[in-house]
């Protein structure tokens, strides 16, 4: 099989000069025999180390042959969305990231999304995938983001929430945490709603935010603001040649 032919994988340029080896992407959400027949094959000839596949909750085909295969499910994505309505209120507790934040940022994102698909799965060392929220907040506060806003606490940045627009009208709420001293005096709170009125302000009538299964947590966090479940999906892993056990 043929990546740029069939469309079925694509290579992940970035994932595999972060992690230090060969990573891909399964494109499709659904599994036949073939379809594995072909990935699998592609992947061996093309030296992937670790293959993504973000399944469809819904096919019992796709989860049997998953299973049957060789890929190991790592998570599930729930995303979540809301209307927006244009009335949220303004915050005056949460301001826009200022280079000077940059190093506190780092440390919270360190330590703050343990919950995710990296952390569960051995074959990606935990100082790595520290490493892997340090820099993808520092890259979203550098551009890769529309905008990051930060909550103080006692004088001292203590939360962020990336946040970014699209083409269809549509905002997203990226990364969001908020420092390990810092929890249970409503920051969560105050960053969802600096988010949302950010998105509203520019023309944005959805939005989305993506969060893990296994974070009820912040799924509770979006449910007190409007959000309800969009769609579910599975996060698979397969590994070849792995040497983590």
């Amino acid at each position: 099989m043929n990546d740029r032919e069939s469309g079925l994988c694509h290579v992940l340029d970035w994932d595999s000069a972060f992690f230090g080896f060969r990573i891909a992407r399964l494109q499709s959400a659904h599994l036949t025999a073939s379809v594995v027949c072909d990935v699998l094959g592609w992947c061996r000839r093309e030296e992937i180390r670790c293959l993504y596949f973000l399944a469809s909750s819904d096919s019992p085909e796709t989860t049997r042959l998953a299973e049957g295969n060789g890929f190991r499910m790592a998570d599930f994505r729930i995303t979540l969305a809301r209307e927006l309505m244009a009335d949220t209120k303004p915050t005056e507790s949460v301001r826009e990231f200022r280079e000077s934040d940059l190093s506190s940022l780092r440390g919270i994102a360190a330590v703050s999304h343990r919950d995710s698909r990296f952390y569960y799965d051995p074959g990606f060392p935990d100082q790595r995938c520290n490493e892997l929220y340090e820099t993808w907040i520092e890259r979203s506060c550098h551009g890769f983001a529309d905008l990051v806003l930060v909550a103080e606490h006692r004088n001292q940045a203590a939360g962020y929430v990336s946040c970014h627009l699209h083409p269809d009208d549509t905002g997203t709420i990226g990364l969001l945490a908020v420092a390990d001293g810092s929890r249970g005096v409503g920051i969560g709170g105050k960053l969802v709603t600096g988010a949302l009125r950010f998105l509203e302000e520019n023309g944005c009538k959805r939005a989305e935010v993506v969060t893990q299964g296994r974070n009820c947590a912040a799924q509770r966090l979006y449910q007190k603001f409007g959000f309800r479940s969009a769609s579910v999906g599975v996060w698979y892993h397969r590994w070849f040649d792995r040497i983590a056990s």
